[in-house]
């Protein structure tokens, strides 16, 4: 029986592995049971005896990658919530040479988009935002609760850090994709001085807020390490001013923080990688569709 289980689990990875490759291939739009059958060595009528319509077969692969996203937060959460949360940051950066990742999340673009004439997937994508803010709050709380955090309204500071990551994600993929040429360079070089222009402001004190102080001890706000960022990845950029504007504060006088640079090196989990990649798929290094320990991705914003 236990043979048969696992004969079972051996052919549900394949598929959810095939989903992927395709899903990078091809898109959403254009996907087709075949693009799938193809990517992972099964039979179209095999797909079909398992999953009716390709609409089952993305269906079951949201549920999939969400249910990883579940147990990659459960193996972490003995861990120290500042080092948690720095973790959960990390997980949406990538960079822009990392196209697998980046092909995969325009085809959840793409189906992010049915959201609204699709309950199914509409309750997929309802499921991976309470994920994504509730494990930002669970975090947070428990970190009010070990005197390592301030007293702050959880909820709204989730939102807030899910919001402002999701959106540097997808800014990343539309507009700085390493896929192509993206038109308007010089209007997004001219958008990312204003946006310099704003930090400087912050810096100084215009928002009427102090700007907390850096990791370099230099007063200004901003770790040396951000200057170091590839150029293009911007969701590197807005994770350290996350962790910097958003975290940073949090912190009681006295605690610390892991920094982001090491946390990414040591991180078996990030966003758009493929969820069969620590299951058999292989190990594929840092090419952006594994980890590099050969360890299980998931993407829990299945959007």
């Amino acid at each position: 029986m236990s043979d048969e289980s696992d004969g079972r689990s051996d052919a549900t990875d394949e598929i959810m592995d095939g989903i992927y490759r395709a899903l990078c291939t091809h898109g959403y739009a254009d996907l087709t049971m075949r693009d799938i059958a193809d990517e992972c060595s099964k039979s179209k009528s095999l797909l079909h005896y398992h999953y009716d319509t390709k609409e089952d077969l993305l269906v079951a692969f949201l549920d999939h990658i969400l249910s990883g996203f579940e147990a990659w937060v459960d193996e972490g959460a003995d861990r120290p919530p500042a080092r948690r949360i720095v973790e959960f940051v990390g997980w949406f950066v990538f960079e822009s040479a990392e196209t697998d990742r980046e092909a995969f999340h325009i085809a959840l673009l793409e189906l992010r988009s049915q959201g609204p004439f699709n309950d199914r997937i509409r309750e997929r994508l309802l499921r991976s935002d309470r994920l994504l803010r509730g494990t930002v709050t669970n975090v947070l709380m428990d970190g009010v609760e070990a005197g390592v955090f301030r007293e702050v309204d959880v909820e709204e500071t989730a939102a807030l850090l899910v919001a402002t990551l999701d959106g540097a994600r997808t800014r990343q993929i539309t507009l700085e994709t390493g896929l192509g040429t993206a038109e308007g360079d010089a209007d997004a070089d001219d958008d990312a001085d204003d946006a310099d222009g704003g930090a400087d402001r912050g810096r100084r004190g215009d928002t009427g807020h102090d700007a907390p102080e850096s990791s370099n001890g230099d007063g200004s706000g901003i770790d040396d390490d951000v200057s170091d960022v590839p150029e293009g990845a911007y969701t590197r950029t807005v994770a350290e001013a996350t962790l910097q504007r958003i975290v940073d504060p949090l912190l009681v006088e006295g605690e610390t923080r892991p920094s982001l640079a090491e946390t990414l090196d040591t991180l078996s989990a990030r966003t758009g990688q493929n969820p069969a990649a620590g299951s058999g798929s292989g190990d594929r290094g840092t090419d952006g569709t594994g980890g590099t320990d050969g360890s299980t991705q998931t993407d829990g914003n299945g959007a």
